[in-house]
């Protein structure tokens, strides 16, 4: 049985693959997805480009165990040297497009879905849901749709970790900053530079270490990303504008870090978003305990995901490897799509929340 659906997730791979869907653009795989479940005589339900479906044994009064991959894609470099849209099995990898990230973690999730949706042997709900926008952190994805699957108790977000579990994962704050001076002529004393104003908080920036580390993600890391300023060499800049991308840990909000920031810099700061907080899931977790009694590495990831928007307990896990996400011929080993389904449905029969 296993084997069949490891067969039909390797398929159903290929075919997402063929079919490109960048965020914002996933319809296509949207039906794929939602055509493929409803083969199997699922109940789908779909808005926008998120599909999900509930294990037909739902039972109000128990816990629920949420399974939750993305299926779109950032868009292919010009390094390529595959077709991306074309799925090629090469040196006994799979290449192509979203193949790893996250193709391999949805495809594993959905199999591992379908291995117990014709069983009533789980002690809790279960649903699976394939879900837009992963890639650019956009509102209609699975924040989108919290609300229509109702009350989860956790959350296993399907993303390459080399099957290990990220029992943390690092929140994303992105702040553009503005140095406001005053404009002169350069072979003169005259004007006030605002590229010499900017320098002291870029410094800040750069040393400043938050009083509250985390033993899993380390300390909250900034980092000056970006940096624009002057219109000719021979005028002194009244304006300077710089990026910085701020890496939050479990002890502080998005907001938090930003209040302690704006206690330190001169700069006019902005920040874009501060939905993309950090998640963190207690060491004695049920699930945690499985991993570790399994000999799973558990780890601080510093890459966010949809845990971000996720306001339950989450880990993250999936087949595959982070370092092969966003690069050219972004490859998957189809062993590993047939481990992960593996790993998958043992820690789900061991989970008893």
């Amino acid at each position: 049985m296993t084997n069949q659906i490891y067969i039909e997730a390797l398929d159903l791979l290929k075919v997402l693959i063929s079919n490109p869907s960048f965020s914002k653009e996933e319809n296509l795989t949207a039906e794929i997805i939602a055509e493929f479940l409803q083969k199997k005589g699922l109940n789908v339900n779909r808005h926008l480009n998120n599909v999900w479906v509930v294990h037909p044994d739902y039972q109000l009064e128990r816990p629920t165990l949420l399974l939750n991959s993305h299926h779109d894609t950032v868009k292919p470099s010009q390094a390529w040297t595959f077709d991306p849209f074309v799925p090629t099995e090469s040196e006994g990898k799979l290449v192509g497009l979203g193949s790893n990230d996250a193709g391999a973690p949805l495809v594993s999730l959905m199999a591992a879905f379908l291995y117990f949706s014709q069983s009533d042997t789980i002690p809790y709900n279960l649903i699976f849901a394939a879900t837009a926008e992963e890639e650019n952190s956009g509102i209609n994805g699975i924040e989108s749709i919290l609300e229509k699957i109702g009350s989860v108790s956790l959350a296993i977000i399907g993303e390459p970790t080399k099957m290990e579990l990220a029992v943390a994962e690092k929140g994303l704050m992105v702040l553009d900053c503005k140095a406001t001076g005053k404009p002169g002529h350069a072979a003169r004393e005259e004007g006030d530079n605002a590229i010499y104003k900017a320098l002291k908080d870029i410094e800040w920036f750069k040393n400043y270490r938050f009083e509250k580390s985390s033993e899993v993600l380390g300390q909250v890391k900034m980092s000056v990303t970006q940096i624009k300023a002057g219109y000719q060499h021979n005028m002194v800049p009244d304006i300077c504008e710089f990026v910085v991308d701020v890496r939050t840990n479990e002890h502080y909000l998005n907001k938090d870090a930003l209040a302690v920031i704006k206690q330190h810099i001169e700069c006019e700061v902005s920040e874009r978003s501060l939905r993309l907080n950090s998640s963190f899931i207690p060491q004695d977790h049920p699930l945690v305990q499985i991993a570790r009694e399994m000999k799973i590495n558990c780890y601080g990831s510093p890459t966010t995901s949809d845990q971000a928007v996720i306001p339950y307990p989450s880990v993250k896990m999936g087949p595959g490897d982070s370092a092969r996400s966003h690069t050219a011929n972004e490859f998957i080993y189809p062993e590993e799509i047939r481990l992960g389904i593996e790993r998958y449905i043992a820690i789900l029969q061991k989970l008893k929340f």
